[in-house]
């Protein structure tokens, strides 16, 4: 029987995209990572630029990857540590199926 895991997703600010990359690498070496520029869109114009307020679009890097489930809690522990403050948004879903076709 096959371990439950988990698809974790951070948004993040193109600014931290190195010390991201980094990061995952030595956290995540096992499993790899995948990042892709993204918009996000919300309410809050706090850190906005001029031009984020009037398009409503604020430019970041969103980075995602697997993590078995008894990772996880040092995982996003780690997270934490390295870049508290720093305003990533991130979410955890369980993973139903993946492969490879």
């Amino acid at each position: 029987m096959s371990s439950k895991e988990y698809l974790v997703t951070l948004n993040i600010p193109p600014s931290l995209e190195e010390m991201m990359v980094d990061s995952l690498l030595m956290l995540e070496a096992e499993h790899g990572f995948s990042s892709f520029p993204v918009n996000a869109h919300h309410h809050v114009n706090k850190g906005l630029s001029l031009a984020e307020q009037v398009t409503g679009r604020q430019k970041r890097i969103r980075f995602q990857m697997y993590v078995p489930e008894q990772e996880l809690p040092a995982f996003l522990e780690q997270l934490r540590q390295d870049f508290s403050g720093s305003g990533i948004q991130y979410w955890v879903l369980p993973v139903i199926e993946k492969g490879v076709i």
